[in-house]
């Protein structure tokens, strides 16, 4: 029998992943990653540069009011966010299809590990400076005739994988 919504218990358990979006344009996708956020535990979003901020009609729309219980923080420079993550022990993982970009699949990450995401524009992806600070990028490989997808659908297929590799033997997170 299929539940219905007032049926989940949820518990509220949160990852070592961060993601960092950097001048994404459509708020509905910021909306799309702040529901991502709240469903699979991630630690908190970092919104930079010209990324649409809550309050915002569509995001709200979109994440189903999940920006408002998952832990967000806007920064100008996304490079001053980096370098303080860096700083932290996090590992800045872009996500965009470069000549020197890994299969997701095969990204060196292991249990504990803390990872912040990075995540760019919709039409020119992650900036050649961000791709520049980050200690790894990343790809989807794509199996059909085009070389990308939405920006908030390759996210979630990132960071479900991501979540995966970082959890021990037992599921559970093992960062802080």
């Amino acid at each position: 029998m299929q539940l219905v919504h007032d049926d989940h218990h949820g518990e509220l358990r949160r990852f070592p992943l961060s993601l960092l979006v950097h001048d994404m344009a459509a708020p509905e996708n910021v909306g799309s990653l702040f529901r991502l956020a709240d469903a699979l535990g991630v630690e908190k979003l970092y919104l930079t540069g010209t990324t649409p901020l809550p309050p915002n009609r569509k995001i709200r729309k979109t994440s189903r009011a999940a920006e408002k219980y998952v832990p967000h923080e806007y920064a100008t420079d996304p490079l001053a966010v980096v370098g303080k993550l860096q700083a932290d022990g996090y590992r800045v993982v872009s996500l965009d299809l470069t000549t020197a970009s890994l299969d997701l699949a095969v990204l060196p990450v292991s249990s504990g590990d803390r990872i912040c995401l990075v995540l760019g524009s919709e039409n020119a992806g992650v900036s050649q400076a961000l791709l520049d600070a980050s200690d790894f990028s990343v790809h989807i490989p794509m199996r059909g005739l085009n070389s990308s997808m939405n920006v908030a659908m390759a996210c979630a297929i990132a960071a479900y994988e991501i979540i995966g590799m970082c959890a021990d033997e037992t599921g559970m997170d093992s960062g802080k």
